[in-house]
């Protein structure tokens, strides 16, 4: 009887270690980005304003002034894959000349802070964050958050809602605001769609490039990036 009753705790202490074990390698892959099939483009994420010196960073995951209520970001800096930034630097340009520049909030983002967004979000919020599972365009380098800025003075120019709004102020078709922010919202739109970048409708700041498909998803964080031109 002692030598079964022996045998009896030990197989039940390796099914609690298994257990354990499952548990642990759940809770990892949980931490881990999804794993993809098929061939992707290998990254080439470059530095925005290395490329366009009069792109403005408003980088508010790096502060406490957004959603999360605390800073997310070790680093105020925004990246894009080299052809949604060259894109960009094109739509730059053609605003130049009507006297806006760009400001931007948010490119490249590691998946990491993408579950982070996903779990503090309430569940009648969830589509103005993208869920882990899938992974976010931004995860692959291929969206951007951005608003205009005024060449004179400036100052960020006056949307119809603010970034990161979560209501319905945010959609690009929202018909409430003034006139002017309404001109100022379009005329973004319109100059970002000529260059093959396409608008989240919930949030008239994000869009996400053409090629987006073409790249994997990323957790690598800023540090780790080395964006040249």
């Amino acid at each position: 009887m002692k030598h079964t009753s022996n045998f009896m705790r030990t197989r039940r202490a390796s099914a609690a270690l298994l257990l354990c074990a499952l548990v642990l390698l759940s809770a990892r892959a949980q931490d881990q980005p999804p794993k993809e099939a098929g061939t992707f483009r290998a990254p080439d994420l470059v530095e925005l304003v290395k490329l366009d010196k009069t792109i403005k960073l408003d980088i508010r995951y790096a502060t406490e002034n957004n959603f999360a209520g605390r800073a997310v970001y070790t680093e105020a800096r925004a990246f894009l894959q080299r052809p949604a930034a060259e894109a960009l630097l094109r739509v730059s340009r053609a605003l130049r000349k009507k006297g806006y520049g760009l400001a931007v909030f948010d490119g490249y983002r590691p998946w990491s802070v993408t579950k982070l967004f996903w779990e503090i979000t309430p569940a009648d919020k969830k589509q103005f964050v993208a869920d882990p599972a899938k992974g976010s365009r931004h995860n692959r380098g291929c969206a951007v958050d951005l608003t205009l800025y005024d060449l004179k003075t400036g100052r960020e120019v006056s949307m119809p809602g603010e970034y990161d709004e979560m209501s319905e102020r945010s959609h690009v078709n929202y018909a409430g605001g003034t006139p002017e922010q309404r001109r100022l919202r379009d005329l973004l739109r319109a100059a970002m769609e000529a260059e093959g970048f396409a608008p989240y409708e919930p949030e008239w700041w994000h869009y996400d490039f053409k090629d987006w498909r073409q790249y994997p998803i990323l957790n690598l964080g800023f540090s780790e990036i080395n964006g040249r031109q």
